[in-house]
């Protein structure tokens, strides 16, 4: 079951977005979705989310139903966890927990791996309850256990080890990583950005004529892939990165620091949009104020469209006068509305390989502009 809280200030509508994507999410990790709860409230209940009442109908549809899990779509305090799990008796998932499962399940290298194990320790260490099934014993019992210890103290101490020794080891990738990006030269680098399942991979395979893993599912990608690619007579290298996400967890970020550096130090930056998604533009949105947080706001950034073909609309009658709406906007009405304010906005299918002549043309272009500037006395290549 979901569970998420219409806010104040929120429509119907955008509150029905937010689930849609923790549905997804939720299928992505694997869950089987059996209903949809929400309850309208100006702030989040602060024991336990939502309100009495609709607690107690969330429990007895829990009962009847036999649900075994219940999601919520925000970030839930220890102690709302705490109260909802001993109302409902069954496993409670927060929005940060779920990502981080997908993540756990999509990291690939030791770097990735490495990476969501802190952020999922750190999740864990303030949410540890007496009803935790014991951790694992990781150092021996003589002479550790301090006096009068109980056993949840000796897991809170043992989760903090481990948090010390994931953080050496991340410090010792990252200086790893660093060196491997300064060893790739002063090639011009270009980053594909984006919100996570807008087509960046597949975008990365078509450009690079590689085979980076791309699914229609949420953070498919986790390892940054770097590839060099050669448009016209000009090498440049191509790096694929993680997704963002509406609330995306603040550990996620903090752990994912090398990852995100690909983005911290390119030359330009692709960011790549899925126009067919409903909220396409709040999407833009996430993904352009993360990048600012990130420190890569000021980075030169080419706007792509992709899944054009994939695009659809309510045709609005001619009598019809009421004003346009997402719905009714036809895919030249979003061009002539983009393209005005963003002149070099790019409208691209990376499945159908539709106007992918002009994309690798800009991009050309670009490229080359940066270049001339640090080969200025390199005209072999023109």
């Amino acid at each position: 079951m979901l569970v998420g809280v219409i806010k104040q200030g929120q429509t119907e509508e955008l509150a029905s977005d937010y689930l849609e994507e923790l549905s997804f999410l939720a299928e992505t990790a694997g869950a089987e979705i059996r209903a949809v709860y929400t309850q309208r409230l100006e702030v989040p209940h602060p024991k336990t989310f939502i309100g009495a009442g609709k607690l107690a109908q969330v429990r007895d549809y829990v009962k009847e139903e036999e649900i075994d899990m219940v999601i919520f779509d925000d970030e839930l305090s220890p102690s709302q966890l705490r109260n909802i799990e001993r109302e409902l008796k069954c496993r409670i998932l927060d929005r940060t927990n779920l990502i981080l499962d997908i993540f756990a399940g999509r990291a690939q290298t030791a770097h990735a791996k490495t990476q969501v194990e802190l952020a999922q320790y750190q999740y864990l260490l303030p949410r540890l309850t007496r009803m935790w099934t014991h951790l694992e014993r990781q150092r021996g019992g003589i002479g550790l256990r301090g006096p009068g210890e109980t056993e949840i103290e000796t897991d809170r101490r043992i989760i903090r080890d481990r948090i010390s020794k994931l953080k050496e080891q991340l410090t010792k990738i990252d200086k790893q990583m660093m060196v491997q990006r300064k060893n790739r030269g002063k090639m011009v680098r270009v980053a594909l950005v984006g919100y996570t399942n807008a087509g960046k991979s597949t975008l990365m395979n078509l450009l690079s004529k590689s085979n980076v893993f791309a699914e229609d599912k949420l953070f498919a990608t986790l390892d940054t892939t770097v590839r060099k690619v050669v448009v016209e007579n000009l090498p440049f290298l191509l790096s694929d990165t993680v997704g963002f996400i509406r609330k995306l967890p603040t550990h996620l970020v903090e752990s994912f620091k090398s990852t995100l550096d690909e983005v911290r130090e390119a030359d330009i930056l692709m960011h790549v949009v899925d126009i067919s998604h409903p909220g396409f533009e709040e999407q833009l949105e996430v993904v352009e104020n993360t990048l600012n947080e990130l420190g890569g706001g000021e980075i030169p950034t080419m706007l792509v469209f992709n899944k054009t073909d994939a695009y659809t609309f309510t045709k609005k009658e001619e009598d019809d006068l009421r004003p346009s709406m997402r719905d009714n906007l036809s895919l030249n009405d979003q061009k002539r509305e983009w393209i005005q304010a963003h002149p070099e906005a790019l409208f691209i299918s990376a499945l159908k390989k539709h106007n992918i002549d002009e994309l690798k043309d800009q991009l050309y272009h670009k490229v080359k502009d940066i270049h001339v500037k640090r080969y200025p006395y390199n005209d072999l290549l023109y």
